[in-house]
């Protein structure tokens, strides 16, 4: 049964907000109540009662082992040796393992409640219900092909309750494992149920003082299935509901530390459907025997509790396994205030990344006159379901179910999944790269970059056909390479409380952009391309003049808006305007913005275009798919990028068979470009191209310069290898005399200095461009923005190699130096310092105010690495790291090349000609 959308409090309107809301709500199911002890069958005859391996395909293995009470580890098998050289395949470390004698499966129930405001989320719990009471383990078998026919609840009938249809594609032997969970009511003082009670439905009273507890019991199936030579996926589905009761037997007490099935009431209480289970006097046994309750013990179970806490299924799975002190965990998607995760409660939810994150005082600020619109470390527009630890063990859920991943517990890791079902897979891999690279051949790469995108700066503009023409000639005095000129204006502009904003109608304004055919045609005779801008929401256009076509009123007769409960569009605050979004879920929607906007913009000469937003759907949608809403919001960025995406292959292709037809050689760098900022585990898939969003324009740790380049290096540990943000940042505030955060010169030009050395070099005026210094406010500017122009292209031909290698292998442009130097522990801390381009790159920019030197760290064994500027070398060291002040003046940032590598030449050789070194 779906559960249905969470209680949502809307708080768009609300005057004055807590400045201070806690970033991860508080779990109404701690910690040591989701962890209950494990039980397990014992009988002679059973497996588990003895250490047990079990093959899982033909390269791993499942190791049960009793002795502490039960633990399961999952390894990668080694190859057998040669005839003579020993015994057979041994398994090696661990990928995966539980902590002894704890569940590594639970099950609870608890409300669901979300607060919203403008793009900001907060999914908690509410009141508890049931809290995990204990696993017990059944069975444990390898199914191989040919067990799959075999009839009986031991056989194929197991593998159908279990969900697992097996395909021609299916690497046998498959693992199941099957028990029972169990929770009981919350609070401590559960309800007691006493046998009369239970039994006067139909049979004799018992007598009052054997009191037990009601809990809600389920079966639960877990299948382990190899899907690749380094991929173990694993699936959890609970089912076979029946409420029953835990009956303590004071003459003859249950020792805490016995491993035995549950000791359940008697045998009248029966499991629906898969069976029941009974506990004898002699001997600790679990039989199953199928049965089925009359309904006077149906109706008398389901009495335990009061009707409005009685709930019908569990809504939270926990998956509870070991970890270690010094394990340290990365990934978790595009992240911005942290690059590791050890001893945190890492939410996974779509949503704006705030303002400010908790810089102050600009946080404080924006919390209380928004509802949670600050942000906190954890808020972020594409984070994934996906981590890799400096163990090399490496994990993902697939779905789309709100999780959080709970790494406070220095032993363990307890994932929370809000939902009934989880599915995943456990990856292998000796080092970063081979974990990110087995990932991302599961959950998708880009394709290649076209040349023309990377082959110059991208050049943010804004302000009408004269503007652009005039900036135009600037950058031709000063000899800037650039690629394109990014018009996002090109919709005409409205202006709001929070500064200059687009009309939200995809056409053309050619009121603003006067002679914009001419444009576009001068610049692309000059090898330059035009870009523009669109997103998934549509506004009413009553208010603007000159609208041709009213897009927000057409998708609503078409009916492919997302519906709120009454069944009208949504109409959702975002910043100063009501908007509402097209429903992807809709296979309408998609062909109507393919054909529509899609195509209404490369028509006008555009070569590409951000996607922006995607994270902000309502949590209590409705959507033409009936899908859970919270899972959706999760799934909408993939869906957003993948309608982009499918019209720019489509138009190539179209494109393809058009030169094909004249006898013509189509130029594979034709090709259109876009790129999105919202995301989610599957992204890059559909995705060409990432951007970061709407930092601020500051020097400040969580939301500015230097988040900007963690939000870079942890979104490539996540498997989004192409990704920049604007140079300068784009959130401005200028609030005076109490709130002035604007783009100063000196900061300009440093972040022009770090993106020079991203996929993509591309400036952005920001939301407030009179407040803001830009790359054409002085000739000190321009001269700067044409020297790190330069600094770009003159990397361009490793560029292309790296672009290519993402859409191989998923490794990113911009790397941190984990992928490379695992085992380091400096490494290991590093956040924003420093990081690599590829492999024979390092970049240490300068990311505080007045700073003219950094300190640069050169790992142990990485070799020599050589100083651009100067030619200096560094570094070499063979039993540790090195340490080294290296200047930093604006316009020399610190950079390195690997010494005698052919790559470092050349990059210095082109320095040479673009007249830079």
């Amino acid at each position: 049964m779906a559960s249905p959308p969470p209680k949502t409090t809307k708080k768009h309107h609300a005057r004055l907000n807590n400045p201070f809301p806690r970033a991860v709500p508080t779990a109404a199911i701690r910690d040591g109540d989701a962890a209950p002890r494990l039980s397990f069958a014992t009988t002679s005859n059973s497996k588990l009662a003895h250490a047990h391996d079990f093959p899982v395909g033909a390269r791993f293995r499942l190791r049960w082992d009793p002795s502490r009470g039960g633990e399961v580890s999952l390894s990668r098998v080694s190859p057998p040796p040669a005839p003579g050289d020993g015994d057979g395949a041994v398994a090696r470390r661990a990928m995966w393992e539980t902590v002894p004698g704890v569940a590594f499966l639970s099950a609870a129930s608890a409300a669901t409640e979300a607060d919203e405001c403008r793009g900001s989320f907060a999914l908690r719990d509410g009141r508890a219900r049931l809290v995990p009471d204990r696993q017990h383990v059944d069975k444990i078998r390898a199914f191989y092909r040919c067990d799959a026919a075999e009839a009986g609840p031991g056989g194929a009938d197991l593998l159908r309750a279990a969900a697992f249809e097996p395909s021609d594609a299916t690497r046998f032997p498959v693992l199941v494992m099957t028990g029972l969970v169990s929770a009981k009511k919350a609070g401590g003082a559960s309800p007691s149920c006493t046998c009369c009670g239970l039994r006067a439905a139909g049979r004799r009273a018992r007598s009052a003082a054997a009191v037990g507890r009601p809990v809600l019991s389920a079966r639960y199936w877990i299948v382990l299935e190899e899907k690749s030579d380094t991929q173990v996926a694993f699936s959890v589905k609970i089912g076979d509901y029946q409420w029953t009761c835990t009956h303590a037997d004071p003459a003859k007490p249950t020792p805490a530390t016995t491993t035995t099935a549950p000791r359940l009431h008697r045998p009248s209480l029966r499991l629906r459907l898969s069976g029941r289970v009974q506990r004898g006097t002699s001997k600790k046994t679990t039989r199953l025997a199928p049965t089925t309750p009359s309904r006077d013990e149906e109706e008398a179970s389901a009495a335990l509790l009061p009707a409005a806490e009685r709930p019908e299924e569990f809504n939270r799975v926990f998956l509870t396994y070991a970890s270690s002190r010094d394990e340290r965990f990365f990934g978790f998607g595009e992240q911005f205030s942290r690059v590791e995760f050890k001893g945190k409660r890492v939410p996974v939810l779509v949503q704006e990344q705030g303002i400010g994150r908790g810089d102050q005082p600009i946080t404080f600020a924006a919390n209380l006159v928004s509802y949670r619109s600050g942000g906190n470390w954890s808020t972020t527009y594409a984070p994934s379901p996906f981590y890799m630890t400096s163990k090399m063990r490496s994990l993902y859920l697939e779905g789309y179910d709100y999780s959080i991943f709970d790494l406070t517990r220095p032993d363990r890791v307890q994932i929370q999944i809000y939902g009934n079902s989880v599915q995943g897979r456990i990856l292998d891999g000796d080092s970063p790269t081979e974990l990110l690279t087995s990932y991302t051949a599961s959950t998708g790469r880009p394709p290649v970059l076209p040349r023309w995108i990377t082959s110059g700066a991208v050049v943010g503009m804004q302000g009408g056909t004269d503007t652009v023409r005039r900036v135009w000639d600037q950058l031709k005095d000063y000899d800037v390479p650039v690629s394109a000129f990014w018009l996002q204006d090109w919709v005409g502009q409205r202006k709001t409380k929070i500064g200059s904003q687009l009309w939200w109608n995809w056409e053309l304004d050619d009121a603003h952009y006067s002679g914009w055919k001419d444009l576009v045609a001068d610049l692309r005779s000059h090898g330059i391309r035009t870009m523009t801008y669109c997103n998934p929401c549509l506004v009413p256009m009553d208010e603007k003049p000159n609208t041709k076509r009213h897009l927000f009123e057409e998708a609503k007769k078409l009916g492919i808006l997302v519906r709120d409960e009454a069944g009208e569009p949504y109409m959702m605050p975002n910043t100063a305007f009501d908007v509402a979004m097209l429903d992807f879920t809709n296979p309408e929607a998609h062909a109507w913005f393919k054909s529509v906007v899609l195509r209404g913009i490369v028509d006008h000469g555009v070569s590409g275009w951000m996607a922006d937003f995607g994270e902000g759907l309502p949590l209590d949608a409705r959507l033409h798919s009936g899908e859970h809403p919270v899972a959706a919001h999760n799934r909408y960025p993939e869906l957003w990028a993948r309608v982009n995406r499918e019209f720019a292959d489509e138009w190539k292709a179209r494109r393809r068979r058009a030169a094909e037809t004249a006898a013509e050689v189509d130029d594979d760098g034709d090709g259109l470009v876009f790129f999105v900022r919202s995301g989610f585990r599957e992204s890059s898939r559909w995705a060409m191209l990432f951007w970061e969003g709407d930092q601020m324009v500051s020097w400040q740790a969580n939301d500015g310069i230097k988040s900007s380049v963690v939000g870079l290096l942890s979104g490539g540990l996540s498997g989004f290898p192409l990704n920049h943000s604007d140079a300068g940042g784009y959130c401005t505030v200028d609030l005076p005399p109490f709130l002035r955060y604007r783009r100063s010169e000196e900061l300009l030009l440093r972040w022009m200095e770090v993106n020079a050395f991203t996929v993509v070099f591309r400036t952005h005026e920001g939301n407030r461009p009179g407040s803001n210094c830009q790359f054409y406010s002085s000739a000190r500017t321009l001269a700067h923005f044409a020297r790190c122009a330069k600094m770009y292209r003159a990397w361009e031909f490793y560029r292309a190699r790296l672009v290519g290698e993402a859409a191989r292998t998923g490794l990113p442009v911009a790397r941190h130096l984990f992928l490379h130097y695992p085992a380091d522990e400096r490494v290991q801390a590093l956040t924003y310092q420093q990081f690599l381009v590829g492999t024979e790159m390092l970049v240490v920019p300068v990311l505080d105010k007045g700073r003219t030197a950094v300190t640069a760290y050169f790992p142990a064994g990485g070799g020599a690495w050589r100083h651009v500027w100067s030619g200096d070398e560094y570094g070499a060291g063979v039993h540790g790291g090195v340490e080294a002040q290296v200047e930093a003046r604006i316009g020399y940032p610190a950079v390195f090349v690997r010494s005698g590598s052919p790559v470092g030449e050349r990059f210095v050789s082109n320095l040479r000609d673009l007249k830079v070194l």
